[in-house]
């Protein structure tokens, strides 16, 4: 196994030979290391490579793989941005070009090898460039959400010791401005959009820091380029903690280029040819990976969405790109599921009937293809034609071929509902921790409510299976992370002795090797009788019983019986914010049930009756399914508001933050739980 000591090809020097860079595929030359994780920035580790399959891949970095790309597409258009409603498009070698410029940029102003680059905006090709740019001077790409507080970015930027911060607008600078006299390492803040507001000798606009490294010569970037190596960190991903400070995730450019290389042939890309939407938050693990990563391994083009994006203009961007693959958070997916209902209930009976005899085929064509038969149903292309190809064309999908979701669970409701319009979601498993996927569905091969199949290469593990043969998933691979920064004590939880990565998460397999998730260790609800209970197939199962509901959220931990809290489907305002205004799909509900409010505040002043007890008898069909008494629900409470991720409640790619939820609604629980103490 060549990787542990460097490459075979590399003469027994002091000096290891640099990485030609003509020649895109040229072995690169390994830092020395046998440990398999680290917890400082520079230091490398050992490659988990295998004698033969997929695990064996020759070690490049994210700039070898960049090259490759260049070389061999250099004239496709690799950014599409808006300017002034125009768009303007960056071929791959001028991509290169501008990531080179800020490359020599960095290091003019300062970069430190291993310092982080924070980046905070949404998603723009400013963002792409500034983070590759940054790897390619020898700096760690450290995304920040952009939902963070000013004490949040200082954590994160003070742990990457970052040189220098950019950030997109004023408002992003201002955070950074509150908090900067205690970031010791920062050397200068980039705004990449507008004009600055006020001037300081550390600020810079986009232009003027373009042009710092001009007189930067070339041979110097190329001997910092010259010294990467596969087996050291490039990027950073901070968790979106849940409770407590963030972890920061170091990957290195062997999780990087590994990982997509390997993922992109299950999908079965074709290089040069596919069309992708970046919207999705840039310092989450999978908009990085997919949006970035795969796009430079398959010389995709991507089109930027407004920020505005899941507030509603998504769509337009869809409509103007026509990507040929997507990802969409469950959510996402939810929005769009109630805006084609909320359509479909204004339809004629006519149309109304045809749509519903075309989602039954559709239906029942693609569980034939799921259970590999294939069976095409008659009426199938006359289907097509009515209904599946418009709606597809209203979406923005109709070239769309891989439509996946990830990064939260999704219910068999929403997984139905696309299959029966003959758009199969994928499902994708993974973490922060394991460079993005793990676990990964494709046309060919996807079982519904499953998440795919381990990817090549990489191996899953089973720890203490019940006698259902549910146990905690554990992932081996080359996509499995280096470490967290700084935290030793975190990172020896996450990886055990043998270097398995503990996931946290419960899982089966099937006759079929499809992995099935059954709960979150750490989500696990038990009961004071002892009852280990998952949350998630419960509350989606109430969601999917009432057509009203928006989130619901159990609550039973070290409590006698369940409740679950409930919120209802609301308008939000331009700031993605739930105002108290039912969405046309829960008026629709109301008036079925001749309840005339319009407000989730009128629902509840009146505790409407109509509407608490279709909630009632909707959780009563839940229990119905439970598999014990313990699991069933007794009592519910409806929220004023819905959750949101500017209420707190979610986080950034919409995952319920359930310790915060607790929090805020106390005294909400105590009055659940305090009635019944009291009888």
């Amino acid at each position: 196994m060549a990787g542990k000591h460097g490459c075979p090809c590399c003469p027994n020097t002091e000096e290891p030979r640099a990485v030609p860079l003509s020649t895109a595929k040229a072995q690169t030359a390994l830092a020395p290391a046998d440990q398999l994780w680290s917890t400082s920035r520079d230091q490398a580790v050992r490659l988990r490579m295998e004698g033969s399959g997929p695990a064996s891949e020759t070690p490049i970095t994210v700039h070898q793989l960049f090259m490759e790309t260049v070389e061999n597409y250099g004239d496709r258009p690799a950014l599409v941005s808006k300017t002034e409603g125009q768009w303007v498009t960056l071929t791959w070698r001028q991509y290169y070009e501008q990531c080179r410029a800020a490359a020599k940029s960095f290091l003019k102003l300062g970069l430190e090898r291993y310092h982080g680059v924070g980046i905070l905006g949404f998603n723009s090709a400013e963002w792409f460039i500034s983070d590759v740019g940054c790897i390619f001077a020898g700096g760690l790409g450290t995304g920040i959400y952009t939902t963070n507080s000013p004490e949040a970015c200082q954590y994160v930027a003070e742990s990457c010791e970052a040189n220098i911060l950019v950030v997109e607008n004023q408002k992003q600078l201002e955070k950074i401005l509150q908090v900067k006299d205690q970031l010791p390492h920062l050397k200068a803040i980039v705004q990449y959009k507008g004009e600055l507001q006020q001037k300081a000798p550390f600020l810079y606009t986009w232009a003027e820091f373009m042009k710092q490294g001009e007189d930067v010569p070339d041979d110097q970037l190329d001997a910092v380029i010259d010294s990467l190596r596969a087996n050291e960190c490039c990027t950073l991903i901070f968790t979106s903690g849940t409770t407590g400070n963030p972890k920061g995730v170091m990957l290195s450019h062997d999780n990087l280029t590994w990982t997509v290389r390997t993922a992109s042939l299950v999908a079965g890309l074709k290089y040069g040819e596919e069309v992708l939407v970046s919207y999705l938050p840039l310092s989450h693990v999978a908009a990085q990976l997919i949006d970035m990563w795969m796009c430079v391994c398959f010389a995709m083009t991507t089109y930027f969405a407004d920020p505005d994006a899941l507030k509603g203009s998504l769509v337009n961007t869809l409509k103007e790109a026509r990507p040929t693959c997507f990802l969409g958070v469950p959510r996402v997916w939810e929005k769009m599921q109630e805006k084609m209902k909320a359509a479909g209930a204004k339809a004629s009976p006519m149309r109304s009937a045809v749509a519903g005899w075309a989602k039954s085929i559709g239906l029942q064509y693609n569980y034939s293809v799921m259970n590999g038969e294939n069976q095409v149903p008659w009426g199938f292309m006359l289907a097509n034609n009515l209904v599946f190809k418009r709606v597809r064309e209203a979406l923005g999908l109709d070239r769309c071929k891989l439509c996946f979701t990830g990064a939260a669970p999704v219910t068999k409701d929403t997984l139905e509902y696309f299959m029966s319009l003959n758009m199969p979601l994928l499902e994708l498993y993974g973490m922060s921790e394991s460079s993005g996927p793990h676990t990964i569905s494709s046309n060919s091969s996807y079982c519904i409510a499953s998440c795919g199949k381990v990817m090549p290469g990489a191996k899953t593990k089973l720890e203490n299976p019940d006698q259902d043969g549910s146990g905690e998933i554990c992932f081996w691979g080359r996509h499995v992370f280096m470490g967290y920064l700084n935290m030793p004590d975190k990172t020896t939880e996450a990886l055990d002795q043998d270097g398995w990565l503990h996931s946290g998460d419960l899982g089966r397999h099937d006759k079929n090797d499809f992995l099935f998730i059954t709960g979150r260790i750490k989500e696990l609800i038990i009961t004071a009788g002892g009852e280990n209970i998952p949350p998630v197939l419960i509350e989606d199962s109430v969601k999917s019983e009432v057509a009203i509901i928006s989130n619901a959220m159990l609550i039973g931990d070290r409590l006698k019986f369940l409740s679950i809290m409930v919120t209802l489907k609301c308008v939000v305002d331009d700031n993605g914010d739930p105002t108290g205004a039912l969405t046309p799909e829960a008026l629709s509900f109301c008036q079925q049930h001749d309840v005339t409010a319009t407000t989730v505040s009128g629902i509840i002043a009146n505790k409407e009756p109509a509407i608490y007890t279709a909630i009632q008898e909707g959780i009563e069909r839940v229990n119905a399914r439970a598999t014990s008494n313990a699991q069933k629900i007794q009592k519910f409470v409806i929220l004023e508001q819905d959750f949101s991720i500017g209420g707190g409640e979610l986080g950034p790619t919409m995952k319920l933050r359930r310790p915060i939820v607790v929090k805020m609604y106390q005294e909400k629980i105590n009055e659940l739980y305090g009635v019944a103490t009291e009888k």
